[in-house]
């Protein structure tokens, strides 16, 4: 997975306007208490990221 279909995923999920922010500000608990913006900035792979943000956010496994 590249960064913009991770952006893409996040967007389409959580709406343009609220998904930078919400990737700036929410800790996510399986990113070792970092953000997503944190993780993917620290050099986590998008793939693992959205993962993490999958589990996190509940989501269908349709949107794996």
């Amino acid at each position: 997975m590249r960064h913009t279909e991770f952006w893409a995923r996040l967007d389409e999920t959580l709406g343009r306007a609220y998904s930078r922010t919400w990737a700036e500000l929410t800790v996510v608990r399986d990113l070792d208490g970092r953000t997503t913006q944190e993780a993917l900035d620290a050099g986590v792979p998008p793939k693992q990221v959205w993962a993490a943000v999958h589990r996190q956010l509940e989501l269908p496994d349709s949107q794996r």
